[in-house]
């Protein structure tokens, strides 16, 4: 029971932060000062994108454990790959937002 309660509030935790990196995009964006017309389409589909797929990971994990259970092999598959898609962003994030001047991508 509390391992489901855990998978819960993170799939929460992590779909909130999705949707928390997607509604400062327009701001995030202006953050770059005078970019290109390309480059700043570029960058808003990249923090869409990254805020999507922290959505999405959230959203299966929690489908998977409300209609598969936290214990099945399925469920388990599904954990381990999202950990370590979540552990890829943020090695991404820092060896990469880090190093620019705006401060979202440096958090």
């Amino acid at each position: 029971m509390a391992n489901a309660i855990l998978l819960y509030v993170g799939a929460a935790i992590i779909t909130i932060w999705g949707i928390a990196h997607i509604v400062p995009t327009k701001s995030v964006v202006s953050g770059f000062g005078q970019i290109s017309r390309d480059n700043r389409l570029i960058i808003t589909m990249e923090w869409i994108a990254e805020g999507l797929t922290l959505c999405f990971i959230g959203l299966l994990v929690l489908v998977v454990t409300l209609f598969a259970g936290p214990a099945g092999q399925a469920s388990k598959i599904v954990y381990l790959a999202s950990a370590a898609m979540l552990v890829v962003m943020a090695i991404l994030t820092a060896s990469t937002g880090s190093k620019t001047p705006v401060l979202p991508m440096k958090i």
